[in-house]
């Protein structure tokens, strides 16, 4: 009985302890100052589209008293972290403050593997994660380009993992794929089941149907380049059908 006595109270003192360390810790960073915002974004090339000066702008109007010198007791970091992940391409924020007195803010971004272009209403990119992202006033990035009905019906979603997951595939061996990604421009899509492919390089337009058995199409696409172009010419077709099985039709 003693035993078990001086057990409980071992574990009370302990707690105690730790509610006043706790208290303590949290006394003395409400007691701190702030000093300034430190903002990391995470670095991938040709992508831009979050700007630490936007970041500071947005913060400092949405929170007036984030100046120098205020009490930390006055910042609510959560509320900060999820104005900084409100900005559409930002796909992760950190925020958290140091000893100095600063404000951390690590930026991971979202990167766009294409652009789906409208005449007569505005563009949208589509993330590496299948989300809809919208253009930016600041900056523009070289990615695949995708125009036509079917295409643009894409912007009326917000994301596309589970909707068009075949396409989505297409656009990621693209994007991955350091030639392909070099070599095709745009893609043509007036249908589901009927995607055209131009290139940067030929002036052969690439009917590939639909986005099914990629790697298949994309072989016969290959052997177009390795045997057929070397014996034809690069001038001797303008079309090439991939899209069936076991046939490439060139005309």
């Amino acid at each position: 009985m003693k035993t078990r006595l001086k057990k409980i109270l071992g574990v009370s003192f302990l707690l105690l302890v730790l509610a006043v360390f706790i208290g303590f810790v949290e006394k003395k960073h409400a007691e701190r100052k702030f000093a300034e915002l430190e903002i990391s974004i995470k670095s991938v090339a040709d992508v831009y589209f979050v700007e630490e000066k936007e970041i500071v702008e947005n913060l400092e109007a949405e929170f007036p008293l984030l100046k120098s010198g205020v009490s930390f007791s006055e910042i609510n970091l959560n509320q900060l972290e999820r104005k900084v992940e409100a900005h559409p391409f930002v796909k992760n924020a950190e925020v958290f403050s140091d000893q100095k007195g600063n404000i951390r803010i690590e930026i991971e971004q979202h990167i766009p593997m294409a652009r789906i272009v409208r005449p007569r209403a505005a563009d949208g990119y589509i993330s590496t994660e299948g989300l809809i992202l919208p253009t930016s006033p600041r900056y523009t990035t070289r990615v695949l380009v995708l125009h036509g009905a079917y295409a643009e019906s894409l912007l009326e979603e917000k994301e596309l993992t589970e909707s068009h997951e075949e396409l989505l595939e297409l656009l990621k061996f693209i994007h991955e794929d350091e030639f392909w990604n070099a070599q095709l421009t745009e893609l043509e899509i007036e249908k589901e089941s009927d995607i055209k492919m131009h290139q940067q390089v030929g002036k052969q337009v690439f009917e590939f149907g639909d986005a099914t058995e990629i790697e298949e199409k994309f072989s016969k696409i290959n052997l177009f380049y390795e045997e057929i172009l070397p014996s034809k010419g690069w001038n001797a077709y303008s079309r090439v059908n991939v899209k069936y099985k076991g046939q490439i039709v060139c005309e």
